[in-house]
């Protein structure tokens, strides 16, 4: 099994915010993680676009990230892409995704866990990386596996 482990994401994360987007960097630099929803439908919609493709309306609600989420899929980055950031390695982004919120899948990173126990389908949980600059980005960690009661 691989003992690495996988670190925070390397520096240089730019965050745009815009006004569909401002509530979410809002609640992460709070440490919370909101989704957007449609308040008229009550379809979520990641990213959080001017319409709802569902029924074309603007409504927003901001709704804390709801149950639990599962790893969809993940590459591990051995190779710094940067010059300076080869003791940053390895990074692993990743997309996390909700299933109690209609699949609503985020990018992000899987981080503190060993790389050999990352795999697609577990459940993973909520962390947050605190930007330098201020500000924070959510990033998950592998959940302890289940146990069976047999």
């Amino acid at each position: 099994m691989d003992v690495r482990i996988a670190k925070a994401p390397p520096p240089g994360i730019a965050i745009v915010v815009n006004a569909w987007t401002a509530p979410f960097w809002d609640a992460a630099a709070r440490h919370e993680l909101l989704l957007p929803r449609c308040s008229n439908c009550h379809r979520y919609r990641m990213p959080p676009t001017p319409f709802c493709p569902h029924c074309r309306l603007q409504g927003l609600d901001w709704l804390a990230a709801p149950g639990e989420a599962f790893l969809y899929s993940y590459t591990i980055v051995e190779r710094a892409v940067v010059p300076g950031t080869e003791d940053m390695l390895p990074y692993v982004p990743a997309i996390v995704e909700y299933p109690a919120a209609d699949g609503v899948r985020l990018i992000t990173n899987v981080v503190d866990a060993p790389l050999g126990e990352i795999a697609v389908g577990r459940r993973v949980v909520l962390a947050w990386h605190d930007l330098p600059e201020g500000g924070a980005i959510p990033v998950f960690r592998m959940a302890a596996p289940e146990v069976s009661r047999s």
